[in-house]
């Protein structure tokens, strides 16, 4: 399927009362560029690309007119399961990214089979002066490093962070929250220790008393380390 005909299924699937509120949800687009097609369709519409022979003329056509292109862009890259494909893809893709949405649904299969050998792109990423490059790079962090692979290096790498970005500070907050759901003895002291920028660290706080996963002897310690204004 060419571009045209890729745009046109878009049309066909459009839901404008979702387009309404998705230009709500997402500040940094224009809303001229959103069609409002809902993400059940794009993920369906995206195993049929992955499928066609031509999709790379998709992927490699960047930057896409519409947002709703970007996340079935995602969706597909998501499907790779050859890892060095994948890397080389997401590489391509994330220059173009321009919100928190199609960041964070870029999720890929490949990674979650050989994360190791994506720590090298990780550390690139975190460099990036491109707000959502660093906030995929967090996440993926967050997502693959947090459990039996987890290391203190990775909440090193996360709390050096400083930046004026609200979508990279709530990527760091939220990766501070998760971590103290999983490794809190670990995590903790970077809270003790004011490791973080202040309003991060406030936000890691809430975001943890607002968790499930954290005990409440947990959220009483976390309570009295928020900083006040």
């Amino acid at each position: 399927m060419d571009r045209n005909g890729i745009a046109a299924e878009l049309f066909r699937l459009r839901d404008k009362d979702y387009a309404l509120l998705q230009a709500k949800l997402l500040p940094t687009v224009s809303a001229d560029r959103i069609i409002g097609v809902r993400t059940p369709a794009l993920r369906s519409f995206a195993k049929v690309l992955y499928q066609d022979r031509d999709v790379d003329a998709f992927l490699s056509c960047l930057p896409h007119p519409y947002f709703d292109e970007d996340q079935l862009h995602a969706f597909v890259i998501s499907l790779e399961k050859d890892f060095d494909r994948c890397i080389a893809a997401v590489s391509a893709f994330l220059p173009f990214i321009d919100n928190w949405a199609t960041c964070d649904q870029l999720s890929p299969k490949a990674f979650k089979k050989e994360p190791e050998k994506l720590l090298p792109s990780i550390q690139v990423w975190l460099r990036s002066e491109r707000t959502y490059t660093v906030r995929f790079a967090i996440g993926m962090l967050m997502q693959h490093f947090l459990d039996e692979r987890f290391d203190t290096r990775y909440l090193d790498a996360v709390a050096g962070i400083r930046s004026e970005e609200y979508y990279v500070n709530t990527m760091i907050a939220w990766f501070f929250a998760t971590a103290l759901a999983k490794q809190y003895d670990r995590a903790l002291p970077y809270l003790e220790g004011r490791r973080l920028a202040d309003r991060v660290h406030n936000k890691a706080i809430q975001k943890s008393l607002e968790s499930f996963r954290i005990p409440d002897a947990h959220k009483a310690r976390l309570r009295s380390l928020r900083i006040r204004s």
